[in-house]
């Protein structure tokens, strides 16, 4: 129900929206709010000392502004957002008409505040999982995490349909090496855990991943 109205309001006001390539960044204003219409988008932060660290994907309908404001008070140097998916789309909204909405619409406050605790909770859920059984398992923990979000059912096993690189794999699993990916990988495909095809990833044994995630991770 928020997303209908949030995208009627959109539609009626003539919002603008916003288009971005694959591996382009999202530049965003304080001024304005900005909404995933469709796409996927990856966020991570850039540390004080250079380094960058994987939060999350997120996947249209989003509001990015809200999941901003959600980490704000973290001491990071930035917050990034980039298109992961071929094309994305956005909506670029001021802050002035965005709160205009809320006032005229009282269920989107609820829906403002359960996107926080929810977006929160799945972030920090799946941080968890990822950092508690060592690298390896940090890896399977977060491709079951993509098998919930991109999973595709397929004749061989579940494609996780999403071009994603070893560098973020590392990224978010808190890994220093691209090496150390390549290796788990590697072990991975010759316990035929999973295949790659066209720079995707196929899980042929999910139930392997899923001994690694002791709670469910919802998309």
């Amino acid at each position: 129900m928020g997303c209908e109205l949030f995208l009627d309001f959109f539609s009626e006001h003539e919002v603008p929206v916003i288009r971005k390539r694959r591996h382009t960044f999202l530049k965003m204003e304080d001024e304005n709010v900005y909404v995933l219409k469709e796409g996927v988008v990856k966020v991570s932060v850039l540390m004080r000392d250079g380094r960058e660290f994987n939060i999350t994907y997120l996947k249209g309908f989003d509001i990015l502004s809200m999941f901003k404001d959600a980490v704000v008070d973290c001491k990071f140097s930035s917050l990034m957002i980039r298109v992961e998916s071929d094309e994305a789309s956005f909506y670029c909204v001021s802050k002035e008409l965005f709160n205009q909405l809320l006032n005229e619409h009282s269920e989107l406050v609820e829906y403002v505040n359960t996107y926080y605790r929810k977006k929160l909770s799945e972030t920090i859920s799946r941080q968890e999982l990822m950092t508690m059984n060592g690298k390896n398992g940090a890896v399977c923990a977060f491709i079951y995490y993509l098998v919930t979000m991109f999973g595709k059912e397929a004749r061989d096993g579940i494609l996780i349909d999403l071009k994603i690189t070893n560098d973020d794999i590392a990224g978010f699993c808190g890994i220093s090496t691209r090496h150390s990916v390549n290796r788990i990988l590697r072990g991975l495909r010759e316990e035929h855990v999973i295949r790659t095809l066209y720079n995707k990833i196929m899980v042929l044994d999910v139930e392997y991943l899923k001994q690694f995630v002791d709670v469910k991770v919802d998309a």
